[in-house]
């Protein structure tokens, strides 16, 4: 009775710990991820978002930055392609992300798996969403056909 006691009392600690645990990491990830929306927000400063796209071609994917927690961002000239995958939470500077492409171009769904410069181990997979353009203000503007008044 006394050892049945004991094993109770054993759970019922690992299971507090473990739920103590859980917060303080949830509590992490909250963190980081304001500071992700931060830089991402800052990045995306003077642009507005446009129709979200499935692919990006190898042309549109030429530049490539990881946002903590957050995001991936491409650069296309003067268009950038923010992904949210999910998962988003495992996105890491220390880490860098490897693409698993099924086809020519980098599309929604697709995997990616967050790798350690050090680590041989691999490390979480995510599924690619979709990627929302966000282009300048005042590029839109002289994008559109001007009215002639007619």
């Amino acid at each position: 009775m006394k050892a049945a006691k004991i094993r109770l009392l054993t759970i019922v600690a690992a299971s507090l710990a473990a739920s103590q645990f859980a917060l303080a990491a949830d509590a992490a990830d909250k963190d980081g991820n304001t500071r992700g929306e931060a830089e991402l927000a800052k990045l995306l400063e003077g642009r507005t978002a446009g129709k979200p796209v499935n692919c990006l071609s190898d042309s549109q994917r030429d530049r490539m930055q990881t946002i903590d927690g957050t995001a991936f961002v491409f650069r296309d000239g003067k268009t950038i392609y923010v992904n949210r995958p999910e998962g988003a939470r495992f996105i890491d500077e220390f880490d860098y992300p490897v693409f698993k492409i099924f086809g020519g171009r980098l599309c929604r769904r697709d995997q990616v798996r967050m790798q350690g410069w050090t680590s041989s181990i691999p490390g979480p997979v995510m599924l690619l969403g979709q990627f929302v353009p966000y282009r300048l203000v005042e590029d839109e503007k002289s994008a559109e056909p001007e009215n002639k008044g007619n």
